[in-house]
């Protein structure tokens, strides 16, 4: 990766911009001055006090949008701090994050907000906090949402302690009303879950290992959804993993229920089969599904039940990771490959379109969090991802900007990269 700071003019040229905003793809250049677009027009003639920049081959879009990173600061920046945590962004061509409160002390102050702002000053990534919905993230008296809220919090989680008394779930869904901002619970009862640590199924019958059944995921989300209709406020599903999820939110949504979904790219790309190597990597929450519950995620995808590609970005140290299943930690990095990903098993897979990924990773992720509408626009700041949609690439250890490498996609064979990002006056390279 290679950062250089440009002031002044900046001309890109010969690209093709792909803008989700105006639904439309087209040969254009762009002029940028000191940070801001202040012209658009295909065959602009270089200028003399102007960087040049040449994209042959390549797409602009606008930035992409994460709403579910682990940043892990303050208190684990053994596993990742912000700063590593937004080089790993910028490697995936994601150049707004929201980050997850299960930090120690976790996000559930006004000063806990403000700490996430000031230690993302001067990075080249916007990281927007998403605080704890109750003290300590115990599950048992609400934080002070309108002051969070002002402070900057974008929403609201517990993340991965579930929310399961429902008093304090319907009081947190009534509250947020007054800010409009999405409570985001993890979907998981943890009664049913008890010991399981991959999806029940054939597999994991099969392997002897205790199993998580997908009932734990859709009875949390079942009662969920009752409450966010019963309050009419807002809910947004984090990593949803399973078909009757999927079915769930359809449903809900046809019932005008205030809902908005996120899928990762582990949930559409793996299934349960990937534990039959015994890989840590793949131990993840909620688990990796069956094929059925794969399909149906894209279908889902598909058909606009869900909103949003999210990574749920979660570094481990190497040793919390290589161990057995039982022991190890839950969760893997996500960020520097999730474009490939998508790319590979969903658009050259021939499910959607490149124009219908690119709105999962920027608008509508966006909407979800009420960020700023990231588009391609004169006046609008410069804050683009270049893509090259074809190029087949094999993710490596070198591709990985995180202070951990737990990922069981190392090796990978992948088509669609991210080449490069403009953003605050800066213009970052991730290949030579």
């Amino acid at each position: 990766m290679k950062i250089d700071k440009m002031n002044g003019k900046v001309l890109l040229t010969n690209g093709k911009i792909i803008d989700p905003v105006g639904e439309k793809i087209y040969d254009s250049d762009i002029l940028i001055e000191n940070g801001v677009i202040v012209k658009i027009e295909k065959g602009m003639t270089p200028m003399n006090d102007a960087e040049i920049i040449n994209l042959t081959g390549q797409m602009i879009s606008p930035g992409f949008v994460d709403i579910h990173v682990h940043f892990r600061e303050p208190g684990f920046e053994d596993k990742e701090t912000i700063e590593s945590g937004c080089q790993a962004a910028l490697a995936g061509g994601f150049t707004k994050v929201c980050c997850m409160p299960n930090t120690e002390p976790p996000i559930d102050t006004q000063e806990s907000v403000r700490f996430i702002y000031r230690k993302a000053e001067g990075q080249i990534v916007d990281v927007y906090p998403i605080a704890a919905i109750t003290k300590n993230r115990k599950g048992e008296e609400l934080t002070g949402m309108v002051e969070l809220s002002s402070a900057g919090a974008v929403a609201f989680s517990d993340d991965g302690n579930p929310l399961v008394n429902a008093q304090i779930m319907r009081f947190a869904l009534e509250y947020s009303k007054i800010v409009d901002k999405p409570i985001i619970n993890h979907s998981e009862d943890p009664a049913l879950k008890a010991d399981g640590y991959m999806n029940e199924g054939i597999v994991s019958t099969q392997l002897g290992i205790p199993g998580n059944p997908s009932v734990a995921e859709e009875i949390m989300i079942y009662r969920d959804l009752a409450l966010t209709k019963f309050t009419n406020s807002r809910l947004h599903v984090p990593h949803v993993s399973t078909k009757t999820s999927v079915a769930l939110i359809r449903q809900a949504k046809a019932d005008g229920v205030r809902v908005t979904a996120e899928v990762t790219p582990h949930h559409f790309s793996l299934t349960d089969e990937y534990m039959r190597s015994f890989d840590a990597n793949g131990k993840v929450s909620p688990p990796l599904r069956s094929e059925s519950d794969r399909l149906a995620l894209i279908e889902g995808i598909q058909d606009g039940t869900i909103d949003a590609i999210a990574t749920d970005h979660a570094p481990h140290q190497y040793d919390t990771k290589e161990t057995s299943l039982d022991l190890a930690s839950s969760g893997m990095i996500g960020l520097e490959s999730a474009f490939g990903l998508a790319m590979t098993h969903l658009v050259h897979a021939g499910y959607i379109s490149l124009m219908d990924l690119i709105k999962l990773l920027t608008i509508k992720p966006a909407h979800v969090m009420n960020l700023p509408l990231p588009g391609i626009s004169i006046g609008a700041e410069a804050n683009l991802t270049i893509i090259d949609p074809d190029e087949w690439w094999v993710f490596s250890r070198k591709d990985i900007y995180s202070r951990s490498q737990n990922t069981p996609f190392i090796g990978r064979e992948l088509t669609g990269r991210v080449k490069s990002v403009f953003a605050k006056s800066s213009y970052v390279r991730l290949q030579d």
